[in-house]
């Protein structure tokens, strides 16, 4: 549940804020909280849902703006985790939008990732407005900036060099790469500059040499989008999304990172978090975002997974066990699920092959009786590097109808 304040008179918070925000010598002082890749409605690998994750890192990121007394929220792309999204999703983000801008009176400034359905993100963008909620879901000739206090905030939703050239069809035989497309881009925004006003850029960007997580799997696929960070020259402050792990690629460029982990690896040691950014020094202040489920990867042999004694955060947490002497089989499967409740993928011996690992998410183990092709084609992946072409899946599924008739016959 979204936490609520019921002794916070929100009138009387909006006056406060507005005192809090001036400085001394009469600057303006404002204070805006970065966050990114919500990924709303995601599951691990079609199974377990996140969504009891989701709401509990989001309802730690409405306390943290509470307590650090933001002027705004910043959230970079990907808010949901597909195009269309699920209703689940759905009604967990119309959830906290609203609590967030009707309840803690806390505008929010959004743009689509490349994740999130842009048409769809921005229904009723105008209306929105009203209540605090603004919406960058695609590119647009008009630059989306919204401004308060002495901030503008540019809304930069993902790109694409085809989008670029149909919104700019004058620079369209300069745009020949990710690259050249963002700066014709940046370009124009920079061009609306104000002297003495603090510029802000929202974006969803992939930049060169930034760290990934295995859960950036739509970034890794997609290296031909990657940019030089200058292309953000002259902004104040650029607030990224795209990429899960938190990481500063200049003074004042940073991916805020997810709020939760998404996958195991890298993301298992990095401390989720927001970024609280002060306009009147450029301070940023990292403010970690407690998980429901810490995600550990465990190695060990059989019985030593079986008999360690770990902390209840990481035997309760989201587990992955790496099997060094033996093949996982239903029967140790069970037994393992007896000792970690949240267990979510195994990695054991291949059955008569020592040198060789297969791994398998326990839906994948439930599922096996029922759906042996998709075993099969998860085994080619772990085993051969790739996926089944249509003549192995022919040659399995006559295996299959062989041993089946084998075992009618007795």
């Amino acid at each position: 549940m979204l936490v609520l304040n019921p002794v916070l008179n929100p009138v009387l918070y909006m006056l406060t804020d507005v005192i809090a925000c001036i400085c001394r010598d009469g600057r303006l002082k404002m204070r805006f909280l970065h966050t990114s890749d919500w990924h709303l409605g995601m599951t691990f690998r079609g199974g377990v849902s996140y969504a009891s994750d989701q709401k509990y890192a989001i309802d730690r990121i409405c306390r943290i703006a509470l307590d650090e007394r933001v002027d705004g929220i910043l959230l970079a792309g990907d808010v949901f985790d597909k195009s269309i999204a699920s209703a689940e999703a759905l009604k967990l983000y119309d959830e906290v939008m609203t609590h967030i801008c009707s309840v803690l009176n806390i505008p929010v400034y959004v743009i689509a990732g490349n994740h999130d359905g842009a048409e769809r993100l921005s229904q009723c963008n105008e209306l929105l407005k009203k209540s605090g909620l603004y919406i960058a879901g695609s590119l647009s000739e008009r630059p989306q900036v919204v401004s308060t206090g002495d901030v503008d905030i540019y809304l930069l939703p993902w790109i694409s060099t085809d989008r670029v050239k149909a919104v700019y069809p004058d620079a369209a035989e300069e745009i020949n790469s990710m690259e050249a497309a963002y700066k014709a881009v940046l370009d124009r925004y920079r061009d609306l500059f104000v002297k003495g006003r603090k510029n802000i850029l929202v974006a969803h960007a992939f930049i060169v040499n930034a760290e990934t997580s295995v859960s950036d799997r739509a970034a890794e696929v997609g290296k031909a989008t990657m940019i030089g960070s200058y292309v953000f020259d002259g902004f104040d402050y650029v607030a990224l999304g795209h990429l899960h792990g938190p990481q500063q690629i200049s003074g004042r460029i940073r991916y805020s990172g997810s709020p939760m982990a998404y996958s195991f690896g890298k993301e298992e040691k990095q401390e989720k978090s927001v970024t609280i950014v002060d306009t009147d020094s450029w301070e940023q202040k990292l403010v970690p975002v407690p998980q429901l489920h810490k995600r550990t990867t465990l190695t060990g042999t059989f019985k030593e997974l079986m008999e360690a004694d770990f902390d209840d955060d990481i035997k309760d947490g989201y587990v992955r066990l790496e099997v060094t002497d033996s093949y996982v089989g239903m029967d140790s499967m069970a037994a393992f699920r007896e000792q970690y409740k949240n267990l979510l993928e195994v990695t054991g011996r291949e059955f008569d092959r020592d040198d060789a690992r297969i791994t398998m998410t326990v839906e994948e183990f439930e599922n096996a009786g029922t759906d042996p092709e998709a075993v099969f084609s998860q085994y080619c992946r772990d085993i051969l590097g790739e996926e089944p072409d249509g003549h192995l899946i022919t040659l399995f599924k006559a295996a299959l109808e062989e041993y089946e008739k084998e075992v009618e016959k007795g």
